[in-house]
């Protein structure tokens, strides 16, 4: 049986972002698909919009001969962003689950068929991850993400930073837990290590799977995420062995620009 894939988008007033993700859901290739947009009560009419993407999309999946996709749509006043994302969990029954944000775009229409395909053929791993590229806020091409995604993934692996980002981090759905609401900015640091935590098998696609948009709520609050991100390294790493990462990040951080001005 087909693997069902549950693509989960949070938003709240982003209507022109929106649209980029909607018309890449839309065009994938791949039929076993879901597709749901957790809305924290936008009034610039995105509802609206999703609406006739949806009547829109039906129409032209019939007309490929693509099943049709399941959707569903939610919008009312939330607690942030991962309270979004938890309603999203809630509510998916797919065999994995994807978030993809407002204005984030699968690399081609085929990413999901590829990575069903992935998936398969290892056997439905716990968790498949990839690279990604970084977008400005109409689409264009930024740059390659430059953490990249390791060619061997665990939980350890988050201690110098998330290497692999959330919309390339792909989990089967019964061992996805829920997001931590004491992190505002970083819970899916946390949640990407409590996952891996509790998988048996993390899959390498070597794809490059997502364009992502740069301007998210982490970077517009950078200074709070990082934060939340070195609280939670020291809970899953241990204080002094971070402490001691950092000192050496920042001692690294003043040498190269010392070397950087002597030149």
């Amino acid at each position: 049986m087909p693997l069902l894939f549950s693509i989960i988008t949070v938003t709240y007033n982003a209507r022109k972002a929106l649209d980029r993700t909607l018309q890449s859901v839309g065009v994938q290739t791949y039929g076993e698909m879901e597709y749901l947009v957790i809305d924290g009560g936008s009034t610039d009419g995105t509802m609206e919009r999703v609406a006739r993407w949806e009547a829109e999309m039906a129409d032209e999946r019939t007309r490929r001969g693509i099943e049709p996709m399941r959707c569903v749509t939610v919008s009312e006043p939330d607690r942030g962003l991962y309270d979004a994302m938890n309603k999203g969990l809630q509510r998916a029954t797919g065999d994995y689950v994807w978030f993809l944000n407002a204005g984030d775009t699968f690399r081609s229409p085929e990413t999901v068929a590829q990575l069903a395909d992935v998936a398969e053929r290892n056997g439905w791993p716990d968790i498949l991850y990839g690279e990604t590229d970084v977008t400005d806020s109409e689409g264009r091409f930024i740059a390659a993400r430059r953490l990249k995604a390791p060619e061997v993934l665990t939980w350890r692996g988050f201690r110098t930073g998330m290497c692999v980002s959330h919309q390339a981090f792909v989990v089967k759905r019964s061992v996805a837990l829920t997001y931590d609401l004491q992190y505002r900015f970083s819970a899916d640091f946390d949640w990407c290590i409590r996952c891996m935590k509790q998988s048996q098998r993390i899959v390498n696609s070597r794809m490059r799977l997502v364009n992502y948009e740069a301007e998210g709520m982490t970077t517009r609050n950078r200074k709070a995420s990082l934060a939340e991100r070195y609280r939670i390294m020291c809970r899953y790493y241990g204080a002094l062995p971070t402490q001691m990462r950092h000192l050496w990040f920042a001692t690294r951080f003043l040498w190269a620009k010392v070397s950087g001005n002597k030149a």
